[in-house]
């Protein structure tokens, strides 16, 4: 392995971490309706747990409400019933063959939560981002002891390792701004 390819490696694992944050943060409620709240959601597919959106169309009927289409009319109630227990807090209703869910509005309170839930889920990417900075260091260290790189050329690796990591960290800062920014619009 070369120093480029540790690099490159530690590049594409804090690539990796920024895009996990942007799936965390996509799953955070603030006060318009979206369709990848409901993602995570299993449901009971002739007995096998299922993700939600296999087993139904999802749609914005308008900016708070999500629209639910099942493939299958039966599974209304399963679907029904799947959202109404999530930790989400939802109260789905069904309307002939759709369930309307309407995302209520969020409360001062609940907002302040919402940004602490996602400065931590910041917080998580950013140590999974200095692991990934630890590891590389670690491995350019090992190509030194192994004498398979100078310490100079150590040295400016890491340098640049450093600089990727800076770099990350600011745009893992920069998504949690932008998503403090949506959650807390009223």
């Amino acid at each position: 392995m070369s120093l480029a390819d540790v690099k490159k490696n530690a590049q594409d694992k804090m690539a990796k971490s920024i895009d996990t944050l942007k799936g965390d943060l996509a799953k955070v409620r603030t006060g318009r309706a979206h369709t990848g709240i409901l993602d995570h959601i299993m449901v009971d597919y002739y007995g096998s747990p299922t993700a939600l959106p296999q087993v139904a169309n999802l749609t914005l009927i308008d900016a708070r409400t999500i629209g639910v289409q099942p493939w299958e009319k039966k599974m209304l109630n399963v679907i029904e019933k799947a959202i109404r227990e999530s930790d989400l807090g939802l109260n789905p209703a069904s309307v002939g063959d759709i369930i309307r869910v309407p995302t209520p509005a969020l409360t001062e309170e609940r907002r302040k939560e919402m940004v602490k839930l996602v400065k931590s889920e910041a917080e998580d990417a950013k140590v999974a981002v200095r692991n990934i900075r630890r590891d590389a260091n670690e491995q350019l260290k090992k190509m030194v002891k192994d004498k398979t790189a100078s310490e100079d050329d150590e040295r400016r690796a890491q340098d640049e390792v450093q600089k990727l990591t800076d770099k990350f960290v600011a745009e893992i800062d920069k998504l949690v701004v932008e998503k403090e920014k949506e959650i807390m619009t009223v």
